[in-house]
């Protein structure tokens, strides 16, 4: 009796140990396309047995999903051939490659969390990951890139972030941590800048500042994106904010960043703005004086400090810029408003001569201007240096007319 009590025990725990696929698991894994794959799974997720047979099922959406895009991966590839055999080349579906590119890539990432819950038996034993990094990581992952610039030409901002927010989720999602990001590497920086511009502008705020840091941390891409990703982090700690505790939060929270990464310019110029909008004018200045004390190249604290004076004290004021445009020769913005402030001082003066020293000196700065900026996509210049040539040169001197054709 005992015996056959133990054979039935020992049945039970068989039956139990290897059962079966569920229902709704063997009906997806029948599937033999990608659309009704996808619309099993959406109509079945709570019925399958546990989280081994739901990895398995985004797996065979993977599955699906990748071999849809390879079909047209391969036309490419032999048409590629056939044009340079002079044969007929076949059609390709780029809309096409591209949702199956993003439902695979968005399949495996799903499979993935799933795959590594731990078993029944507390043990983690992934299945699915490394087949899954290796064969989206490059082609198929970099149709998203292809895929979000057809977007993006097409003014489809939806578009846009669908396909490159899913290249940065795919950046930081654990399942491609160990994939070679060296082809990469020369544009991460800027899709991440892109995908962080679209996010923020859908309101997706964490998702921006997500990619907006990767765009900052990313060593090869260029100032220009570091530094706009870098402000737009900086400044999107002061949206929505509705107390005065909230302001004061947030200012708190500028105040220990700066304290440590004191060289950080763009965190200070922040900061300098943010106590405008604030009202504190000598919290302003405090922040300057000490940001120069501490580092007397300061460009940004030099700038500042030279529009603040502008209006009251342009002697002052071009002190300061002549400084920063010492600091950044490059810089067509602090050349012009170096100009700006010598031409203040020429129309504050009675003496002629003084009068006319200034407008000399201010031409020189605003010719600077024009030469790192001739379009003026930046630096306005062209008003201003025309009227510092006619108070200079005269209104029919050449010289005057010439900076006339060229002020619009």
């Amino acid at each position: 009796m005992k015996k056959l009590m133990m054979m039935a025990m020992m049945l039970v725990a068989s039956a139990t140990a290897f059962a079966g696929d569920s229902d709704a698991l063997k009906a997806i894994l029948k599937a033999k396309t990608y659309a009704e794959a996808d619309a099993l799974m959406k109509s079945s997720l709570a019925n399958l047995a546990n989280d081994a047979e739901k990895a398995k099922a985004y797996n065979k959406l993977v599955d699906l999903a990748y071999d849809a895009f390879m079909v047209q991966s391969t036309i490419q590839t032999e048409n590629q051939l056939n044009k340079q055999m002079g044969k007929e080349e076949k059609p390709v579906d780029e809309n096409l490659m591209s949702e199956m590119a993003f439902n695979a890539i968005s399949a495996a990432i799903e499979c993935d969390n799933y795959d590594k819950k731990p078993n029944e038996k507390g043990k983690v034993a992934p299945k699915f990951d490394k087949k899954n990094a290796e064969r989206l990581w490059s082609t198929v992952r970099n149709q998203l890139v292809n895929a979000g610039q057809t977007a993006a030409q097409a003014r489809d901002d939806e578009a846009t972030l669908k396909y490159w927010g899913l290249f940065m989720d795919s950046e930081l999602a654990p399942l491609f941590a160990a994939c070679d990001r060296t082809a990469e590497s020369e544009f991460i920086g800027q899709v991440a800048y892109f995908a962080g511009d679209y996010a923020h502008k859908a309101g997706l705020k964490d998702k921006a500042k997500q990619y907006f840091a990767v765009c900052a941390n990313d060593a090869k891409a260029e100032a220009q994106f570091k530094d706009a990703a870098h402000i737009n982090v900086l400044n999107m700690m002061k949206e929505g904010l509705t107390t005065k505790d909230d302001s004061l939060r947030v200012l708190e929270e500028y105040k220990q960043m700066l304290t440590q990464k004191p060289d950080d310019e763009l965190l200070l110029d922040v900061m300098y703005n943010y106590y405008g909008d604030l009202k504190d004018k000598a919290a302003q200045t405090a922040l300057l004086d000490n940001a120069l004390a501490r580092n007397p190249q300061s460009f940004i604290a030099l700038a500042d400090k030279g529009f603040s004076l502008l209006e009251e004290n342009p002697g002052e004021a071009s002190k300061f810029l002549k400084r920063a445009f010492e600091v950044k020769p490059d810089n067509a913005m602090i050349a012009m408003y170096v100009g700006t402030s010598l031409s203040l001082q020429a129309q504050n003066t009675e003496d002629p001569a003084q009068k006319k020293a200034f407008y000399k000196d201010a031409i020189t700065f605003y010719d600077k201007a024009k030469e790192l900026d001739p379009d003026m996509l930046q630096a306005k210049w062209g008003y201003n240096r025309y009227n510092a040539y006619y108070n200079y040169y005269g209104e029919d001197a050449p010289e005057t007319k010439q900076a006339e054709a060229e002020s619009h």
